[in-house]
């Protein structure tokens, strides 16, 4: 069986401060001082022991530099990749094939750099936005070349 509790505040009633000391306090958050970090300023440097025992040296202060220019994401392609996946990535189209010579643009695979890893035993013109120089140099002395977008 249920039974109503009291309500805290009935109790209160009648005592002139419900239970809060003077009757000042109790009236927004001006006798604590403030809300959440107020009054770590300035002048307040018995609270800098406090935040920086709890928070770190790095609370207070500009810290480094932001950086305005666009974030490129690097999305990388090895030169073996091309070796192993060939056969399948010319018959969806995406090699094309003009006089012994095997023309990939990179960013129709979803690449946008060219690394050097593996061994190209084919002519490439291979179109990209990056480009490593030991791939550059592999894919030339294979008799290719590298176009940079």
């Amino acid at each position: 069986m249920t039974i109503n509790k009291r309500k805290k505040n009935s109790r209160q009633r009648g005592s002139h401060t419900h239970g809060w000391g003077a009757k000042k306090k109790h009236r927004g958050a001006g006798h604590r001082g403030g809300r959440g970090m107020a009054g770590s300023g300035k002048r307040a440097d018995h609270m800098k022991q406090w935040i920086i025992k709890y928070f770190g040296t790095e609370y207070f202060g500009k810290h480094g530099f932001t950086s305005h220019k666009p974030k490129i994401k690097i999305s990388a392609i090895n030169i073996s990749y091309l070796e192993d996946k060939f056969d399948s990535l010319f018959n969806k189209g995406l090699i094309t094939e003009e006089k012994n010579i095997f023309t990939v643009d990179l960013t129709k695979l979803g690449f946008n750099k060219l690394l050097s890893q593996g061994v190209s035993t084919k002519k490439y013109k291979i179109m990209t936005k990056f480009v490593s120089k030991s791939a550059k140099e592999k894919i030339e002395k294979s008799g290719g070349e590298i176009v940079i977008i």
